[in-house]
């Protein structure tokens, strides 16, 4: 009886148990599934309005304006301030990188800044001015800069160049550009000229369309896609003298007409961010117009991503700082970039919200629009880098895609008594000027470093290698750089033009070569032999008086790396295709005029020979 009894006693536990554990383990995945329920924004299925709605909901204020925070890296007073603050995005300013500046140090760099995010529940969003190329980065292709790819009048071909541009940024862990500038700059006095693809408003807009297309693909999703921003909103390229960050004095409707289609073509063509210019329209900052962000941008155009300031740009509205961010943010700034005082704007803008000073509606408005972006980024899925496009970083596929950027850039302005092209088989040729062999000055501004620099800054061609190449083994090359004993040549091929600069730093009053280049072309006239002039600059300059002494002229612009294809057209392997983005102003006078009032300059819109 005893064995009995314990034997139902040891069935009924058994039983016990296992119905207990059944219990626990449909509540364990009664529990599981709810909790997948709860958090919708982990699920990539949900649409994106759903993931963004349930993860708004469960953020804290500290957390909602750290995601409305972009650190520059320098100015990080501790990695640690990544998930202290809950920083939304870092960038890296124009020559601010890892102490080594190669690709996959670059990847290696962002992904801890990542990883330090992700101690909470956020991934960052990096950003960097890819304007030419991932120009910051040693190795990386720099194609032309816009005024050349203005001139190419090829809206493809800009496409492939962004796309590549997007694959090598994508390889250093990098999945958003501010770029493209679609700037229409009217005064050549202005140090941001080439960074406008032309001064004619139709052609900016369909260049920055090809742009974004070439970026962003048809998705920002796609493993290959990054994130494009179309920058200043607006107005940046009209100012007063062409004064960078100064104030362009028109009319609403001339406003309108000449500077915004570029960003009507760019939310067409899908762009997902929109930076704020410094300048001022008729004396109201940028940073501060609600009527222009708010209610035209996001209103009026429907612009649904986010909007970004400049650098500073906040900063920059009055000296009252805590008023700026009041202003800029209930203006419609999203998103501000900041430097050394990210600290005092975090809790600054926590005051003003705590005051009632800025909504609360407008903080939500600015988190969900940056959420948005990345979630369809799908940054919450795979945040890290990819090593999958590391091969094709400077590779030769890249490059070929530059050069042919650079050969269809090109604008032949003379060729009298068809000097160009030249035969490869020429006994003697004189190679003259510093930027024969200047590898940086073909690049320009925004190169390496933010103003650029003089010299091999990076892995290219320069255009005294490139013809050394191209010609034929009996052919002779001469360089020097001041064009001495010229007469011994059959041709001088004499490479002027401008130094690397970007921003203010390139606003200038002259627009004339410099006196060592005027000295090289007077030089080498006084020995009768034909001369070639190649120009390499941000923007057309004043020639009128040195023309008459050169045979052929050749606009060149900052081709960039890929000196090869200025070889190409000189040796007639590429017949000239480029036609000028904007006017060739004769002398100064005609460079304050509006540009379509400009009588005989000394080449019109559309200007451009072939041999």
């Amino acid at each position: 009886m005893t064995t009995l009894k314990n034997t139902l006693c040891i069935i009924s536990l058994f039983l016990m148990t296992f119905f207990l554990s059944t219990c626990k383990k449909e509540k364990d995945k009664s529990l599981y599934l709810s909790h997948i329920d709860e958090f919708l924004y982990l699920d990539k299925t949900q649409p994106t309005e759903v993931r963004v709605a349930d993860l708004l909901k469960r953020l804290t204020l500290a957390e909602k304006i750290g995601q409305m925070t972009q650190v520059a890296r320098d100015y990080l007073v501790s990695e640690s301030d990544i998930s202290d603050y809950y920083l939304g995005s870092l960038l890296s300013g124009g020559g601010s990188g890892p102490s080594v500046n190669l690709a996959s140090n670059w990847a290696t760099m962002i992904d801890g800044y990542q990883q330090t995010a992700l101690a909470h529940r956020i991934p960052l969003i990096y950003g960097i001015d890819a304007l030419h190329g991932n120009n910051n980065v040693y190795g990386a292709v720099i194609f032309p800069h816009n005024i050349g790819m203005g001139c190419t009048r090829n809206m493809q071909l800009i496409e492939s160049a962004a796309r590549a541009t997007s694959e090598e940024m994508l390889a250093t862990g990098i999945p958003w550009t501010f770029a493209p500038c679609v700037a229409v700059a009217r005064n050549i006095h202005w140090g941001r000229t080439y960074e406008s693809y032309s001064e004619n408003p139709e052609l900016v807009s369909q260049c920055g369309a090809a742009a974004v297309k070439g970026l962003q693909q048809d998705n920002i999703g796609n493993p290959t896609s990054v994130i494009a921003c179309a920058k200043h909103f607006f107005g940046d390229g009209g100012t007063t003298n062409g004064v960078n960050e100064g104030n362009t004095e028109l009319t609403e409707s001339q406003l309108r007409a000449i500077h915004l289609p570029g960003y009507i073509s760019a939310i067409q063509a899908g762009v997902a961010t929109v930076m704020v210019s410094y300048s001022s329209w008729n004396g109201t900052k940028m940073h501060a117009n609600k009527y222009l962000i708010t209610d035209l941008l996001k209103g009026e155009l429907g612009f649904k991503g986010f909007v970004v300031s400049d650098w500073d740009g906040i900063k920059k509205i009055n000296t009252d700082y805590t008023l700026s961010i009041e202003q800029a943010i209930n203006a419609g700034v999203d998103m501000a970039m900041v430097t050394d005082s990210y600290k005092f704007y975090i809790s600054t803008l926590t005051d003003l919200v705590n005051k009632g000073k800025v909504p609360m509606s407008r903080i939500d408005d600015a988190v969900s629009r940056i959420l948005k972006v990345k979630f369809d980024k799908g940054l919450f899925e795979t945040p890290y880098s990819s090593s999958s496009l590391s091969s094709s970083f400077g590779g030769s596929a890249h490059r070929e895609i530059a050069r042919e950027c650079v050969r269809q850039s090109i604008v032949l302005l003379k060729n009298e008594s068809s000097e160009l092209p030249l035969s490869k088989n020429t006994p003697k040729i004189k190679i003259c000027g510093k930027m024969a062999s200047n590898l940086g000055a073909q690049c320009g501004g925004w190169t390496i470093t933010w103003q650029g620099n003089h010299g091999n800054i990076t892995n290219g061609t320069t255009i005294l290698q490139a013809i050394k190449d191209k010609v034929s083994s009996s052919t002779t090359i001469q360089y020097d750089t001041l064009g001495n004993s010229a007469q011994q040549a059959d041709v001088a091929v004499i490479v002027v033009g401008e130094k690397p600069y970007a921003e203010t730093g390139g606003d200038s009053l002259s627009l004339s070569l410099s006196a060592e280049d005027a000295f090289i072309i007077n030089n080498v006239s006084k020995t009768g032999i034909p001369i070639v002039l190649v120009v390499i600059s941000g923007r057309p300059l004043i020639i009128t008086e040195i023309i008459p002494n050169c045979s052929a002229v050749v606009a060149a612009w900052l081709p960039g790396t890929e000196g090869s294809g200025v070889a190409d057209v000189l040796f007639g392997d590429y017949n000239p295709t480029g036609k000028l983005s904007r006017i060739w102003p004769r002398d100064l006078s005609q460079v304050d005029k509006c540009n379509d009032n400009v009588v005989d300059p000394l080449f019109n819109y559309g200007f451009g020979l072939k041999y």
